[in-house]
């Protein structure tokens, strides 16, 4: 039995989490982007990847956004929950800074709860 419980904490020891009141938490070992951002170009509707450069701002905190490849968006703000203004920036088009938008914890406080942007930029 001693054996069971032991290989049971070992399993999932990279399960648990911490939280402010200092109870485990048993969460996955997903990893979730707070911000999801697509840009399209506002003469066409066309998502546009290339020569654009997303990041997001919040207070002090500065991040690049990455887009990973075969996908048509940029992600960042990986498990990190705060207010962010998104500034886009591309050759050829008009540069956008977005309003606040709020990343906020799942309520066990597990993950982050990602939030989908859609940004519209046009030419110059």
């Amino acid at each position: 039995m001693k054996s069971l419980i032991l290989s049971f904490f070992i399993l999932c020891a990279g399960c648990f989490c911490g939280g402010d009141d200092d109870e485990p938490r048993i969460c996955t070992e997903q990893f979730v982007y707070g911000l999801n951002v697509t840009i399209t170009n506002a003469s066409d509707n066309a998502v546009i990847i290339e020569g654009i450069v997303v990041i997001a701002t919040d207070g002090d905190y500065n991040e690049i956004l990455i887009n990973h490849p075969n996908t048509d968006s940029f992600v960042g703000a990986g498990e990190r929950p705060g207010n962010y203004s998104i500034s886009v920036t591309g050759e050829g088009f008009e540069s956008f800074t977005s309003d606040v938008v709020t990343v906020d914890m799942t309520s066990d406080n597990c993950h982050v709860i990602p939030e989908t942007v859609e940004i519209s930029l046009g030419g110059i």
